[in-house]
């Protein structure tokens, strides 16, 4: 017996049939009692967090849309910049054109985005918006004149904006005089010579660009015009900037002679049963045809006479009109041309033997305040000829028979 209670163990009861163990060591003992408890803490654990979720992988997700959103928002941001400055743009350049005058900023982005100049239109327009409405002189500030310009995203939008304001690159003036009777032909010649415009926007302003000014305001591009707005650029002496936009530098002209055509001109117009337009016309042949001044009234009187009389007199008789689309626009058209001059004459001569009755189609060229005062107050003649000799007299005739007799006494080489 004493053997067994040495060893720490219970003797088998067998009576109860029991068989409990326990150990006499207490120090083992507790080890056994905390290592049980810890199990069941950790079991415990365990249940916990499986009902709560896993916590670091929340963190990581929140990290992850943090990040995301961060870099979206520094790739736009990026982007917003890059149409403010152009700092990673090509220079590739880009044809805007509009044919009437932008008042608002909004629409000049909306454009600009159109062509693919900008990105972040949204982020633009509040740009110009906060910059017009802050700072007094802002540059970009609205109305943008109509016309065609070349803009490239390397720019940046302030100086797209400015550009399409017409704003010269410089404030270097160059003077250039049109004198009277100068075509439209010369007139585009002599601003790109003059580094004034380039010819390409110059030509497409002529054609499409809409003016406000009451005498032009109905004039439509036409296939049977060469140069739409042919006898409104006024000739006069004039300062350009170098680098002026086509459609302020064409608006200069065109606003001359709506200053110089008075209202007592307009009335006069009605009078006669003509149009300003047709007036213009009669002038313009009048300018080409007249050797000075003095000649016109006698040369606008016959034209009229003329246009009065169709039945007898369908052709004007002026070699001018035909000359006009032989040397001033047959060397203006390219290859490229939609037309040719021969296709011009159809609508433009009025040689005795065309067949356009009346005015040609429109003016041969720009006319001076002299010659459109003839074509308003033309000398009282019965004339419906006219002729010069070389040394540019004017000789004028009633009827057939009396204009041959003169050209035989004064004229002899003449040949009609």
């Amino acid at each position: 017996m004493a053997d067994l209670y040495e060893s720490g163990l219970n003797p088998v009861d067998s009576d109860t049939g029991s068989k409990d163990i326990y150990f006499s060591n207490e120090d083992f003992a507790k080890k056994i009692r905390d290592g049980k408890k810890a199990a069941d803490s950790s079991s415990s654990s365990k249940g916990k967090k499986n009902k709560k979720g896993n916590p670091v992988a929340s963190t990581y997700l929140f990290f992850i849309i943090v990040i995301a959103v961060s870099m979206c928002i520094s790739v736009y941001a990026i982007f917003c910049l890059n149409d403010l400055f152009g700092i990673t743009k090509t220079k590739a350049t880009v044809t805007v054109s509009y044919s009437k005058q932008i008042e608002d900023p909004s629409q000049a982005v909306e454009l600009l985005a159109e062509n693919g100049l900008i990105k972040c239109k949204n982020f633009c327009k509040l740009f110009v918006k906060l910059e017009t409405k802050f700072i007094r002189d802002a540059g970009v500030k609205a109305p943008y004149e109509a016309g065609v310009y070349y803009l490239n995203g390397k720019m940046g939008l302030e100086n797209m904006l400015v550009a399409m304001k017409g704003t010269a690159d410089t404030s270097e003036t160059v003077k250039i005089t049109f004198p009277e009777g100068i075509t439209t032909a010369d007139v585009i010649n002599k601003l790109v010579d003059n580094e004034v415009c380039d010819k390409a926007a110059l030509l497409s302003v002529i054609e499409s660009t809409e003016f406000s000014y009451s005498l032009v305001s109905n004039l439509k591009s036409k296939e049977s015009v060469p140069y739409r707005l042919e006898g409104y650029l006024f000739p006069e002496t004039y300062y350009f900037y170098i680098g002026q936009s086509a459609s302020s530098a064409i608006e200069t002209l065109i606003k001359t002679t709506e200053d110089r055509v008075t209202s007592k001109h307009r009335e006069r117009a009605k009078e006669l049963g003509f149009t300003m337009n047709e007036i213009i016309i009669i002038a313009s042949i009048v300018q080409a045809e007249a050797a000075n001044s003095d000649q016109m009234s006698e040369i606008a009187a016959i034209i009229e006479n003329r246009l009065k009389d169709k039945t007898n007199h369908p052709s004007l008789g002026c070699q001018s009109t035909y000359d006009y689309i032989k040397n001033k626009v047959a060397p203006s058209l390219s290859a490229t041309s939609a037309h040719t001059a021969d296709y011009y004459l159809k609508y433009y001569s009025t040689n005795s033997d065309s067949n356009v009755v009346g005015l040609p189609e429109g003016p041969i060229c720009n006319p001076g305040i002299d010659a459109i005062e003839a074509a308003l107050y033309p000398a009282d003649s019965n004339d419906y000829y006219f002729f010069h000799d070389t040394n540019r007299n004017l000789y004028t005739a009633k009827d057939q028979y009396e204009f041959r007799s003169k050209i035989q006494k004064y004229a002899p080489y003449l040949d009609y």
